[in-house]
């Protein structure tokens, strides 16, 4: 009891004795003693020192390019052998005071533990001394989160004054900026900094979703892996927007018996959890009876609505059976994010997911490659193809131009049949194309909730059957050529109008990673599409009315015919209205390619707002 009372006592004194900054006693280690004796963070920190040359002094800023505050500080200029030198001025920092540690004042630390934004600070090299100085700081987050050892760039102290190399420095201060002093151009995305990247490819192992945005710095979800000790660092971080972020090590490039980390919002902290998933045909990530083995949470945070999390694994574990060896064996990496979170597992990833290319070894730092998506967007062009290309005008042709380019041929056969056959055959190949690319891909049924799947299956059942029924329809003038050709307008429009919705669908998937202004590119298509039909429509009853004969070569009014050519009075020459016919199939065939084109450039680039980003990237940094 007694016992129990003193420690009391004791940290109660501690925690008193915290806001009043750091004691002398830590003045070599810097290392706080919080709680008695919880650890530094490791990794690399938020938080940044900046110094600047400002006349004979130097200006330092501690402050968080991700705009974390601080609550606690200890700051020193040191030399490179480690010795402690220099003073500084109390009285150009509100938030803290001097502490001696060598000499008066060659310390600084905080007066209370307010959150703080930034601190400025001036420091004052000893009278003669020449030679590099590195700022050396202890910055606590919180209470049980601070890091140890967070350095400047070095700053050679000469007497040379102006000549001494300028620093850039990030944040506004009311401090005069000197007249030497250049501000460097300011280059997009060069403003804001994200520590996150750091190191990746040279100090730790980094993938990230969508693919290769470790090199542009604007990855939707990722991860970074570094060895600690015998034990792993993973960090993970998931963009505004998501509940969770979750890295799996698989022994294949698909989802199925894999160990994940997922990193969880909780309020408004982080909670990490060990989770395993299924493989097909019932997918899912559900969390371990255990959910904690073999892993510690060091630290999260949640930065407006980015979440990041820093979870330390053992390098063997047992789960569900599975031995996973992170020493010994290569892993895939799967890196995914969602917005959603059920109460024991992560849901859908609708955010991002990505698989590396191949296996790797935990504790190699070399740049990891993503998957090859070269079959799903295949899948998409194909499919972009048919159903807003070549269905879109075999359709038109069989509709509206029966009776255009009488008495010319192609291989025997009228222009707008021989067209007509040639773009559904296209529609035909290119739709079976993309609906085994697909499965070849997958292997498997999409697992997304949403319906493109179901009705791509569709599309594909009645297109498939649709030319073979084509092939076997019945003579003009037998008793069941008007059951073909209600059977035959009907399936075929079916297929397009759900080809078209299947095609909205898929601006949703996360694998397609399209942009959601590729809905209004639809919507464009359709738009044209229906005034197309339209506008010949009318033109048909215009001809009707000012001749004695029928212009539409296929009115629903025949559908239940013969399908005799008896229909027009003068079948030796075009209907009325041809050339104006032919010259809005010309406008109609330019804006389908137009669209076409450009939809099918979306999809091989995408995610394309990170491809045209890149590419503004590489440009400012040629210039």
């Amino acid at each position: 009891m007694h016992y129990q009372l003193f420690l009391f006592i004791c940290t109660i004194a501690l925690v008193r004795s915290l806001p009043q900054g750091a004691p002398s006693s830590v003045c070599q280690t810097m290392m706080p003693f919080h709680g008695g004796g919880i650890r530094p963070q490791g990794g690399l920190p938020p938080y940044n020192v900046v110094p600047r040359r400002q006349g004979g002094q130097v200006f330092v800023t501690v402050t968080s390019s991700l705009g974390i505050p601080f609550q606690g500080f200890l700051l020193q200029g040191r030399t490179p052998n480690g010795e402690i030198l220099g003073q500084f001025d109390s009285s150009s920092v509100n938030e803290g005071h001097p502490l001696d540690c060598g000499e008066a004042a060659d310390s600084i630390t905080h007066n209370s533990p307010n959150d703080k934004n930034s601190i400025d600070v001036l420091w004052t090299p000893p009278k003669g001394y020449e030679g590099p100085v590195i700022f050396n700081a202890t910055i606590a987050q919180a209470y049980d989160t601070f890091w140890v050892g967070v350095e400047s760039n070095p700053v050679d102290i000469t007497n040379r004054g102006a000549n001494d190399p300028q620093f850039a420095f990030p944040t506004q201060s009311n401090s005069p900026t000197p007249p030497n002093y250049s501000p460097p151009e300011v280059k997009e995305s060069a403003a804001e900094f994200d520590p996150f990247y750091q190191g990746c490819s040279f100090s730790k192992l980094c993938f990230g979703s969508p693919a290769n945005c470790i090199d542009s710095k604007n990855c939707k979800s990722a991860v970074a892996v570094s060895v600690a000790g015998d034990k792993y660092d993973f960090e993970l971080k998931a963009e505004s927007g998501a509940a969770w972020v979750g890295v799996g090590l698989s022994d294949d490039d698909r989802m199925g018996d894999d160990s994940v980390i997922e990193c969880v919002k909780r309020g408004n902290g982080i909670a990490a959890f060990m989770s395993y998933t299924k493989g097909k045909p019932n997918y899912g990530a559900p969390r371990l009876s255990n959910p904690q083995l073999g892993i510690q949470i060091l630290n999260g945070s949640i930065i407006d609505g980015t979440i990041y999390c820093r979870v330390r694994r053992d390098a063997l574990t047992n789960v569900n059976g599975t031995i996973f060896d992170l020493l010994s064996q290569k892993y895939y990496l799967l890196i995914a994010s969602g917005s959603k979170v059920r109460a024991n597992s992560v849901a859908f990833h609708d955010l991002s997911y990505l698989a590396s290319a191949e296996s790797q070894a935990l504790s190699d730092v070399s740049s990891l490659a993503p998957k090859s998506k070269l079959l799903i967007r295949l899948h998409g062009s194909f499919m972009i193809a048919a159903w807003l290309g070549t269905a879109s005008l075999g359709i038109l042709l069989a509709r509206y131009y029966r009776q255009t380019w009488v008495g010319s041929q192609v291989l025997g056969k009228d222009v707008w049949f021989s067209w007509h056959r040639t773009f559904m055959v296209l529609t035909w190949a290119l739709t079976m194309a993309a609906f085994v690319l697909i499965f070849v891909e997958l292997k498997a049924w999409s697992g997304e909730n949403n319906p493109h799947a179901i009705l791509g299956l569709v599309t594909t059942i009645l297109c498939f059957f649709q030319p073979i029924g084509a092939y076997f329809r019945p003579h003009p003038g037998t008793a069941k050529r008007p059951l073909f050709n209600w059977l035959h307008w009907g399936l075929g429009n079916a297929a397009h109008i759900i080809a078209i919705v299947t095609l909205f669908f898929a601006v949703k998937l996360t694998k397609a990673e399209l942009p959601e202004f590729v809905d209004w590119i639809l919507v464009a298509y359709v738009v044209v599409h229906v005034i197309s039909h339209l506008l010949l429509s009318i033109m048909n009853c215009v001809a009707e009315k000012s001749s004695e004969r029928r212009v539409s070569s296929f009115p629903m009014k025949d559908l239940g015919g013969s399908g005799k050519s008896s229909a027009y009075a003068d079948r030796s020459a075009d209907a009325p209205f041809s050339t104006f016919r032919r010259a809005w199939l010309a406008i109609y065939i330019l804006i389908i390619l137009a669209i076409v084109v450009a939809l099918i450039v979306i999809t091989a680039l995408a995610p394309i707002e990170e491809s045209w980003s890149n590419f503004k990237s590489s440009v400012i940094n040629k210039n």
